[in-house]
């Protein structure tokens, strides 16, 4: 049995003056009926908990780590940065070069600004469409997770036209009734709403490869269809690539599929482990924000100098390292070993993987949207994480997320991994 008493003591402490004992609901490991360890330290592909386990991490900080956990290039440029100050709430250099950075990253992107969440990202970008059309209603799916935003907590019915209800307490009805909650690939629902409202729907936003219900790709023409009848209906279309952006590519999905959306809402990776959160687009409609237009959004800390400098210092070393190809390369090797250990198990359970992301569902199905996702064997992925946890390998506590892969994980790591995935596989579908 893992020792992890003085984890169990710290979340004892730790409900006693934070709710829940976490800072965020998934930190809970509620989904898995467990109890969350506490992190020490973290390094490369590995972390370390205060109880002294070491474990092979596919979470990341649920993504930005791309470079693996406090990479020397990011925390020496902090280190220097910090020199000149923590904060100024005035412009600096740094948060030009980012914002160029981003530019020429991101085909969509003509204008940025710079926030500090990815919450903060598509508050912000939901308010400029509906100032920049005029317009109230919003279209979200099913699945897509976009922060907690009072507008975007709306859970789904399986019905195309099903008005949102609150998904949390503290969110007015009247907020969720302009929200538009459709299922994910299926655009006949989305045609549907389109026909009978589509005067009054400022935005249509979406994961383009949705990562908050495990992970979900888009079928062939699906996205090609939301910018075509968002164009026809003068409805701007927003791409939530806070996951994605600069891990799938260094333009994100947009740039893999070739779909180019009106605004796009980014985070995780351009802060380099710092609290960071961006959104960008065509310049017509970025032109919107005060202090140029009417919508107005503000933030003490945005583009604070550490985030910044710590986001162009990851961004410039993914570049050095060819760091997206590799990452594919390193991918691949690991959905191989993955598929390897289920045709040796014989069982063909769905396994998602587009470069650096995956997620493993306990199911037979074919995953197209939610609906899908929640067939899986939710009692079996419990018993898969822990009897991977404890052998030393970290997954996501939840079968609605995805994971992770880093620059730093090498071929021993990925190896180990299989060998502890086909023993955890073995004791979760026994």
């Amino acid at each position: 049995m893992v020792d992890r008493n003085l984890s169990s003591k710290l979340y004892a402490a730790a409900k006693e003056v934070i709710p829940g004992g976490v800072n965020s609901p998934v930190r809970a490991f509620k989904s898995v009926d467990g109890d969350p360890f506490f992190v020490q330290r973290a390094r490369g592909c590995r972390i370390w908990d205060v109880d002294g386990n070491e474990m092979i991490d596919y979470v990341g900080t649920w993504g930005p780590a791309i470079l693996g956990h406090a990479p020397s290039a990011v925390i020496d440029a902090v280190h220097h940065a910090s020199k000149e100050g923590l904060s100024f709430g005035i412009p600096n250099r740094h948060e030009v070069e980012i914002a160029r950075t981003i530019r020429d990253y991101v085909p969509s992107v003509e204008k940025v600004r710079m926030v500090n969440s990815g919450t903060e990202a598509t508050m912000t970008a939901i308010r400029l469409a509906r100032g920049f059309t005029g317009r109230d209603k919003i279209i979200k799916f099913e699945g897509c997770y976009h922060g907690h935003v009072d507008s975007l907590l709306v859970a789904a019915g399986s019905g195309a036209l099903t008005l949102g209800k609150p998904d949390s307490a503290g969110v007015p009805d009247d907020f969720a009734k302009l929200t538009i909650t459709l299922p994910f690939n299926r655009p006949e629902a989305v045609e549907e709403v389109f026909e009978k409202e589509g005067d009054q729907i400022a935005a249509i936003i979406l994961e383009p490869f949705p990562a908050n219900a495990g992970l979900i790709f888009p079928k062939e023409g699906y996205l090609q269809f939301l910018r075509d009848i968002t164009e026809k209906y003068g409805t701007v279309l927003i791409f939530d690539e806070v996951m994605t952006g600069f891990r799938l590519a260094k333009g994100g999905v947009q740039e893999k599929v070739g779909i180019t959306p009106d605004l796009t809402a980014m985070g995780k990776v351009i802060g380099g482990g710092l609290p960071v959160g961006a959104f960008g687009g065509r310049a017509d409609i970025m032109d919107h924000l005060a202090p140029e237009g009417p919508v107005y959004q503000a933030g003490t800390l945005s583009g604070n100098p550490l985030a910044m400098t710590a986001g162009i210092t990851q961004l410039k070393e993914m570049e050095r390292l060819n760091g997206w190809e590799r990452l594919d390369e390193i991918g691949q090797v690991f959905e191989d070993g993955v598929r390897d250990t289920l045709k040796e198990l014989g069982r063909d359970l769905s396994f998602n993987r587009v470069g650096s992301m995956f997620c493993l569902f306990f199911t037979e199905e074919k995953i197209e949207n939610v609906d899908d996702v929640k067939k899986s064997d939710f009692n079996a992925f419990r018993k898969f994480f822990w009897a991977a946890l404890d052998r030393g390998v970290y997954f996501a506590p939840s079968q609605y997320e995805a994971g992770f892969i880093s620059l730093a994980h090498g071929a021993e790591d990925i190896a180990r991994t299989t060998e502890v995935a086909r023993e955890a596989l073995r004791e979760a579908l026994a």
